[in-house]
């Protein structure tokens, strides 16, 4: 038989795989973090106050128009005493403000050595500072400095930046020494060595009248003058870094004081570094008072005072504990400031050892 006749083998061509041949494809994995239950709870408790808030703000607003609408009836039908609008004047008389003249600056230019979570218990700080102010007798001028990296972001995530919106509030990205800058770099960059000129320039002017508080410092502070600056280190470290703002401050050429804690609380035994708002607070009271012992007593919680509910040594009497206590153990503020954007920023956590470096 020859090879023409042998019955043909037919191949049969391969199939070219269709769609219905490829492996199934596997689901889309999730690789967003499963939230932990108080996490959750805490966002959609963030979602509700965000959703409630143009109708909480329409519901004040009205509120007030109605309160005035009442007290003006009342006014016009001769229902409202003398002592009713004595009162009303008293209110609005204690409602205007003195300005102090004294700048306080809130540096926060250590953002790279903080947590993200010791980042969120600063920015709630910064909210209690700016309340204090807008409600002090005599407020300072308020200024915080270089605003930048996660203090920013964090800033700008809540309330639509409200910060933004803050009274008599000045926010830089630059670093505080834009308080001089603009002269040579001479100026700007002087030597903690280099002794001082008997003419100061500019800059030097500008310099010899700020002051850098931190609790390293050899000097107390005893006084506050009205035409100087005052830097506090807006950091939280639980007391990690050691002469953190004392150096930075030397590098700037400034002086530096602390708060006199130890002449005034003999029995605070307990390291004296303080949370950003409480040193701010300290400030604010000082001005009302003039007094060290009772500014420092009225702000400083008890539990850092020996035998904490026992009467205790202040200036040489016994006195008994302060019930304040707001150095943020897990405590929440309600509602706004006066309208203020802040209770995004004052609702939130915060552990009780968050202390800065005043």
């Amino acid at each position: 038989m020859n090879a023409s006749d042998q019955p043909a083998i037919s191949q049969a061509a391969s199939p070219t795989p269709g769609p219905t041949d490829q492996p199934p494809a596997l689901p889309p994995t999730d690789t967003t973090p499963a939230l932990s239950k108080k996490a959750a709870k805490r966002a959609a408790k963030e979602q509700r106050y965000a959703a409630n808030k143009l109708e909480r703000r329409a519901r004040e607003k009205e509120a007030k128009k109605a309160k005035k609408r009442i007290q003006a009836e009342k006014r016009a039908a001769g229902e409202l005493d003398e002592d009713g609008d004595d009162q009303e004047q008293a209110r609005k008389q204690k409602r205007r403000k003195l300005e102090f003249g004294a700048r306080v600056v809130v540096d926060l230019g250590f953002d790279d050595l903080m947590s993200p979570k010791e980042v969120k218990s600063l920015t709630s700080q910064l909210a209690y500072t700016y309340s204090s102010n807008k409600h002090a007798s005599f407020p300072f001028e308020l200024l915080f400095t270089s605003l930048n990296g996660q203090t920013k972001e964090r800033m700008e995530s809540l309330g639509d930046s409200g910060h933004i919106r803050w009274t008599k509030t000045e926010w830089w990205q630059e670093g505080f020494e834009r308080l001089w800058s603009g002269h040579s770099a001479a100026d700007q960059n002087p030597s903690a060595d280099a002794p001082s000129t008997a003419n100061p320039g500019p800059a030097d002017a500008i310099r010899q009248k700020v002051v850098y508080l931190t609790a390293d410092s050899e000097e107390e502070l005893t006084v506050l003058s009205p035409d100087e600056t005052y830097i506090i280190g807006g950091i939280v470290d639980h007391n990690r870094y050691k002469n953190l703002c004392l150096n930075k401050a030397k590098e700037h050429g400034i002086r530096t004081a602390k708060l006199p804690i130890g002449s005034y609380l003999a029995s605070m035994p307990t390291r004296k570094v303080l949370t950003v708002n409480q040193c701010f607070e300290i400030l604010i009271k000082w001005v009302e008072t003039r007094d060290w012992e009772e500014s420092l007593y009225s702000v400083i919680p008890q539990r850092k005072f020996a035998g904490a509910g026992k009467p205790i040594l202040v200036g040489g009497s016994l006195v008994e504990p302060a019930e304040k206590d707001d150095d943020f153990e897990g405590e929440e503020l309600d509602g706004t400031v006066e309208g203020e954007p802040v209770a995004e920023l004052e609702k939130e956590e915060m552990g009780g050892n968050d202390s800065s470096q005043c």
